[in-house]
């Protein structure tokens, strides 16, 4: 018999109008930033139980990603990324998370169609 192989919950998709960036412009006018969050943990005893406080509540989740998303801004995505991961891993369920930022709207000066900044961090 395997390894298990860890179960996943996933986000996909959550949106928000913020300020991140490093330029002014980016500051002052704001753009959409999306983000797809997956959650590595194992979700049997929630099943065994039927009960939620055995794992990760994602509506609870995606409002308290949100907040970060459309919070105080930060310059680099890589930097908004490692914040969104901190979030997920703040449930001691979660054995890991992958955290996709797109930010869209930026910038390039040539046609593109999306800037995209993935991170997988792992519980300590």
């Amino acid at each position: 018999m395997g390894e298990h192989r860890p179960d996943r919950i996933e986000l996909r998709g959550l949106r928000a109008h913020a300020r991140h960036g490093v330029y002014a412009v980016e500051r002052e006018r704001g753009q959409v930033f999306r983000v797809d969050a997956v959650l590595e943990l194992d979700t049997r005893p929630a099943a065994a139980a039927d009960d939620l406080d055995r794992t990760v509540n994602y509506a609870e989740l995606a409002q308290q990603l949100h907040a970060v998303l459309a919070g105080e801004p930060v310059a680099l995505l890589e930097t908004l990324a490692q914040q969104l991961a901190d979030v997920c891993l703040g449930s001691p369920l979660v054995s890991a998370a992958e955290i996709t930022v797109h930010k869209p709207q930026a910038d390039l000066g040539v046609p593109f169609d999306d800037v995209i900044v993935a991170i997988r961090r792992e519980r300590a």
